[in-house]
């Protein structure tokens, strides 16, 4: 739960530290619109996935099934910069699914946190693994990272991948080559 009060407190800090006027007009409610901010793009560290991931239903097919181009929004732990992008999510159902919906909720869940991209990666995967019980998941994140394109080495465009595997994705290459051609990789 995000302590607006201290959130309020530390922006009109750090304003004051980069040598702002907190009283001027433009910035008098700029603390109470960070805390406002905060509390929903960090609204996942309240959540729990396996709440999204409960309901689920009986399925005879056992193949593959994925749902690629959920669209995500994150904040890098290390600057506190966002990074954005895509994640493919593969799973082989073991007599049951579940709404497509929520892998995309899974998704916000981890996203909506301070994060690392790879450890949000290995997050879904692992959800996944631990709550619907399929044979096997695979996820796959491809994201910009403002910390890379707006500040330091600044290289606008690129992405960084990331690929976690778990059950019978694991050393199956036939399987990973599978989910790269259905999404169109």
């Amino acid at each position: 739960m995000v302590d607006k009060e201290k959130v309020e407190q530390a922006v009109r800090l750090l304003l004051e530290g980069i040598g702002e006027d907190v009283n001027r007009e433009g910035l008098i409610e700029t603390p109470a619109r960070i805390a406002r901010m905060y509390s929903e793009i960090c609204g996942g560290m309240d959540e729990d996935a396996g709440e999204h991931l409960k309901k689920t239903f009986t399925a005879d097919n056992n193949e593959m099934v994925v749902e690629k181009d959920i669209t995500f929004y994150s904040m890098c732990e290390h600057h506190m910069l966002p990074f954005y992008g895509k994640v493919h999510i593969a799973y082989i159902p073991d007599g049951k699914v579940v709404g497509l919906s929520k892998l995309a909720r899974t998704v916000e869940v981890y996203a909506r946190r301070l994060q690392l991209q790879e450890q949000m990666t290995a997050q879904i995967a692992d959800a996944l693994m631990e709550h619907l019980c399929p044979k096997g998941v695979m996820v796959m994140a491809e994201a910009e990272h403002m910390c890379m394109t707006m500040r330091g080495v600044k290289k606008p465009g690129s992405k960084t991948v990331s690929v976690v595997t778990r059950g019978e994705f694991e050393d199956n290459e036939k399987l990973q080559n599978l989910f790269f051609r259905m999404i169109g990789r």
